[in-house]
């Protein structure tokens, strides 16, 4: 295998819809040490956009299979295809010899997360999960601001991924059928899960509650997570496509200070729009940044206070988000030169949150992990 300091290391991306085109191939492509060799699709829309975009040196294949049968020509699987056929693909890859990135969520369940972690560190290969949003710049700055102390300690952490969507886009996210793994729940929810279990540690006890809002969906679409951490905080946490004003993406409250921010990371709308990863990649301006501070009188018995609207607290400016970063850990990892950013252990830890979230809005109780 070569790799940063020699030939790059090639790349077989599995899927060419809206994770493999707007969030892998830009990024993979944007990475020192990493080249786009093949693009798997069955598509012949997809595949005439992948030859549009990465150059006729760029080989299609129509199966995966395709790939196995030429492994010693590949260094690295990536998996965006549907949720259901992550495990599956991910199992024929490692099987082949070859590291393995998946896109969220690995797999349905933290017990199949775990067997291929197995079968990873069995065959001494890399398996990755991209949670791309433990790079988003809101995030970073939240996660900075926590490790420097300035909240002092965290009682609360409120993380909202809202959209109003009124009317379902149908396909497999959208699909009522458990055997797709879709719904909010298991998709934006593996987002917020991750990012709370990163700042604060491991859940204890999870509450939830999942419905189905909108006319003609079939799966949740309204979803709010209760965690209780072991370190004591409390995370609540909500994903929704029927959200007409949308409320802060973090609202942190802590012993010394609060810190609130709105808005989205940029990322995603400038990967959707063609933009590619370069100077000023992820920067925000800073009529958006967050506001860190007590937002309000001090002393005892006050009743006042005041909100990021009102001038409480002071602007904290956002560091840029980076998800080029993730690609750069994996080409170090694969040339072992820096650790895997996000282990299938990881993943299955916040599957084991998404599962109890799972039971407990099904069943109306607190489930204790």
């Amino acid at each position: 295998m070569t790799g940063m300091t020699g030939t790059p290391l090639r790349v077989g991306l599995v899927g060419y819809g809206l994770a493999g085109s707007v969030f892998h191939a830009p990024l993979i492509a944007a990475t020192e040490g990493l080249t786009l060799d093949t693009v798997v699709t069955s598509n012949p829309e997809r595949q005439e956009q992948a030859r549009a975009e990465f150059g006729d040196g760029l080989r299609i294949a129509a199966t995966p299979d395709e790939l196995w049968a030429r492994a010693d020509e590949l260094d690295l699987i990536v998996i965006a295809s549907p949720n259901k056929t992550h495990v599956p693909i991910a199992t024929a890859a490692l099987k082949a010899g070859l590291p393995v990135v998946v896109d969220k969520p690995i797999a349905g369940t933290a017990a199949e997360a775990r067997e291929l972690a197995a079968l990873a560190d069995e065959r001494g290969l890399l398996l990755s999960v991209f949670q791309n949003r433990r790079w988003d710049n809101d995030f970073l700055t939240l996660r900075k601001l926590v490790d420097e102390g300035e909240l002092g300690d965290v009682w609360r952490f409120e993380s909202r991924f809202e959209r109003w969507r009124p009317q379902p886009k149908g396909g497999w996210r959208e699909s009522g059928d458990p055997a797709e793994i879709g719904g909010l729940l298991y998709d934006l929810g593996s987002h917020v899960v991750d990012q709370a279990l990163v700042l604060f540690g491991p859940a204890t006890q999870v509450y939830a509650e999942a419905d189905i809002r909108r006319p003609g969906a079939e799966t949740d679409d309204d979803t709010f997570i209760a965690l209780t951490h072991a370190s004591g905080v409390r995370s609540h946490l909500y994903v929704s496509a029927t959200t007409a004003q949308l409320g802060p993406r973090f609202r942190v409250l802590g012993s010394q200070a609060g810190y609130v921010k709105y808005g989205l990371d940029p990322q995603e709308a400038a990967l959707r729009e063609g933009l590619r990863p370069g100077p000023a990649w992820g920067a925000e301006p800073d009529s958006l940044w967050g506001r860190l501070g007590v937002g309000g009188p001090t002393q005892a018995f006050s009743t006042g206070g005041e909100s990021p609207l009102t001038g409480g607290g002071s602007p904290v400016q956002t560091l840029p988000g980076d998800y080029p970063a993730y690609y750069a850990a994996i080409a170090q990892a694969l040339t072992g030169a820096g650790p895997n950013p996000v282990t299938a252990l990881e993943a299955a830890a916040a599957l084991d949150v998404l599962e109890a979230a799972r039971r407990s809005a099904r069943d109306g109780v607190a489930v204790t992990l």
